[in-house]
């Protein structure tokens, strides 16, 4: 880096950079380890970080990418609401979800606390983690709520905790609002533990370094960072970049929901002007004007020292406008409950804008959606009401070094990870009788986009309710460089004689017979580059490993495999010179 200027000893600073680092992993293990619903210590659908009292990150964990873009922004908020600082005492928690104001869905409950050492408030201790249930009208979340009344309750800036006390008349009101409020008080207490432990944490780096060592230390951190993004940016040629797409429909109506990109890059900045999407709509695809700024960090940060921490000087030459109201600034009372969808197209088109300034690092499109399933009943074994909620992998894009992901959860949910099947077979009456992955779903490229999964599951009671909520069928991942889009995602029902009953993408409270089958095939990621500039060789790998078929292999790259497995290298050149 050109020009830096340290002000602490640079060995004092990486040891006080890993220190904080850890101390974010030791609460995000913190909340794993405390919860009591698998969506958050099986799928980590969480994420915690540590800021210092300007609101600048010191730390932060692996998690929801569009969790950490925005955290310091919740605390901004409710800071704002009471007046300032000062209002803030040792020993206070805070929680809110209020979607305009956090950005994301009523279900993902953001809690923090002011860190005071010597009676100086230093810093916050700060994490979001999803409920699987806050009172919707429907179980989990509605796939069909058309304003923000339907999705369960909404808490403004609360204090939880006064000076180290629980208030118990507030935690019970928020958890009797939960048809799992035994689960959500066990949530809550841990997200509660994970701020206790970042307060434990930074008080005894402060303790071992001392406050102003820590300050400059942190100085130098930011600015690193910050002089960094700045270098890749200038490597951007200047100028103003677009990108347009658009999702299936908002759940409502089969109006498509538009998403119009500008990015300006211009004396080492980057803007991004969302003017020209869609209003608001009258489904859920909606979210605050945080969140909006989260995806964009998200999508800056693939192309912009993707490698490198997140820290205080992070995102500083990056400027985000949206109009509003729109689905990207949503005003009262507009639904939010699937916020992500649009997020995860404006994610992928900032990309795009891109592709022929930066071409050796931009990726074909992702699979694009959360792509959610839920199952829900009265289970046979407890006569309770059960819910299952899981995002279903996909395809990543190709990129110039290689093919995309296969089978990787969406960009927006970053760290999540797959319900293990025994987990899921244990907990809930329905059998996974196949999860495999989709062969020839993955965009055609010299790298070809990563391919999706096909999942299908079984019911073992007479009544089960399923709820979908998938996209992109209509604007699949689109490939770049020459390379083609993914497939679209397919959901198949079956009664129990092997009949279809519907393919259908979104539904809510749609009822199950015993003995259906429910069969999930995810979208494909794009490929980069021509297909038949891929090696005949990689394309036999592909055939051999069951990534894609023989006629797959023939109709998209060229490749002639014969019956042994192995390349007909005659046929393939002639039919791929014949093809150009």
């Amino acid at each position: 880096m050109k020009n830096q200027q340290f002000l602490e000893n640079p060995i004092t600073t990486e040891i006080i950079r890993n220190a904080l680092a850890s101390a974010a992993n030791e609460m995000v293990e913190s909340l794993f380890r405390s919860a009591y619903t698998p969506i958050i210590y099986e799928m980590k659908d969480c994420a915690v970080a540590l800021f210092n009292e300007n609101l600048e990150a010191l730390g932060q964990s692996l998690g929801v990418p569009l969790f950490l873009g925005n955290l310091e922004e919740t605390i901004k908020v409710a800071t704002e609401y009471y007046g300032g600082a000062d209002y803030y005492n040792q020993g206070d928690v805070y929680i809110l979800n209020d979607s305009y104001r956090t950005g994301t869905h009523s279900n993902d409950m953001t809690v923090f606390s002011p860190i005071f050492y010597k009676g100086q408030l230093v810093g916050f201790a700060a994490n979001r983690a999803h409920w699987l249930d806050v009172g919707s009208k429907d179980p989990a979340a509605p796939m069909d709520s058309t304003d923000i009344y339907q999705e369960g309750i909404r808490l403004g800036p609360l204090k939880l905790m006064d000076r180290g006390e629980l208030r118990k008349d507030l935690a019970d009101t928020i958890c009797m609002n939960s048809r799992f409020p035994v689960n959500a008080m066990g949530d809550l207490n841990a997200q509660i533990a994970a701020c206790k432990t970042g307060e434990k944490r930074l008080a005894e780096i402060i303790e071992r370094f001392g406050l102003e060592t820590l300050r400059r230390a942190t100085h130098d951190i930011f600015k690193q960072s910050e002089n960094m993004e700045r270098e890749v940016l200038s490597e951007i040629p200047e100028g103003v970049y677009t990108a347009e797409g658009y999702l299936d429909n908002d759940g409502i109506t089969e109006d498509p929901v538009h998403v119009k990109v500008k990015v300006t890059v211009k004396n080492g900045e980057m803007h991004v002007d969302l003017d020209g999407s869609s209003d608001m709509v009258r489904g859920s695809t909606n979210c605050g004007f945080a969140q909006t700024i989260a995806a964009c960090r998200v999508s800056y940060k693939m192309i912009v020292q993707p490698h490198a921490p997140v820290t205080g000087g992070s995102f500083k030459a990056l400027h985000v406008t949206a109009p509003k109201p729109s689905i990207f600034a949503a005003q009262e009372p507009a639904a939010c409950s699937w916020y992500f969808s649009h997020l995860g197209l404006l994610i992928d088109l900032i990309v795009k804008a891109l592709e022929d300034a930066i071409p050796h690092k931009v990726a074909g499109a992702h699979y694009g959606d959360s792509m959610c399933c839920y199952l829900s009943g009265i289970h046979p074994k407890t006569g309770k009401l059960y819910l299952y909620d899981e995002p279903t992998v996909g395809g990543w894009g190709g990129y110039s070094k290689d093919d995309g992901q296969d089978c990787l959860i969406n960009v927006t949910n970053g760290d999540f990870k797959n319900y293990p099947v025994e987990v899921f077979e244990n907990h809930y009456p329905v059998k996974v009788n196949r999860y495999a992955i989709r062969p020839d779903s993955g965009g055609p490229g010299k790298n070809r986009g990563g391919n999706g999964v096909i999942r299908e599951y079984q019911t073992l009671m007479d009544e089960t309710f399923l709820y979908l909520w998938f996209e992109r069928s209509k604007l699949p991942a689109w490939g770049v460089q020459g390379g083609k889009s993914g497939k679209a995602p397919i959901i198949t029902v079956t009664d129990n004689n092997g009949n279809i009953k519907d393919k259908l993408l979104k539904t809510n409270g749609y009822p199950l017979g015993r003995g259906w089958k429910v069969t999930i095939e995810s979208g494909g990621g794009g490929g980069y580059g021509d297909p038949y500039e891929r090696e005949p060789e990689r394309v036999m790998e592909d055939f051999l490993e069951g990534y894609i078929t023989r006629e797959h292999a023939e109709a998209e790259y060229g490749v002639v495999i014969n019956e042994s497995g192995n390349v007909d290298y005659e046929k393939t050149e002639a039919m791929r010179r014949t093809r150009k």
